[in-house]
């Protein structure tokens, strides 16, 4: 499979969760936003791994090239992950001292 439909995929997917993260305003959605852009990026560097590994073992049958790119999108789900609880956590008790989980709502708390 071409790498450009992998590109094509990922800004679709990117572009999705810009819009989404501008347009919304219930946090929820645009925690989830959020994420879709984090697993675009993922995709996209797993793509790129796959690509560099096969142009690398028509050089060498033996090479682990092109492997530090997965392991790279594994932190980034382990640090997802982490920010996910995190986050949640958050909206959770936004939502208990406010009753919403609008962003909006958030300007009101500086005061």
């Amino acid at each position: 499979m071409p790498i450009e439909y992998y590109i094509f995929l990922c800004l679709t997917l990117f572009s999705i969760g810009v819009i989404g993260v501008l347009t919304r305003r219930n946090a929820i959605v645009v925690f989830m936003c959020i994420e879709l852009m984090l697993n675009a990026v993922n995709l996209l560097l797993v793509a790129f791994s796959k690509m560099n590994y096969g142009a690398a073992q028509v050089m060498s049958p033996t090479t682990t090239a092109g492997i530090d790119a997965q392991i790279f999108v594994f932190f980034i789900m382990v640090v997802a992950a982490a920010e996910v609880s995190i986050g949640l956590a958050i909206i959770v008790m936004m939502y208990r001292n406010t009753h919403s989980i609008d962003i909006n709502f958030l300007n009101r708390l500086k005061n």
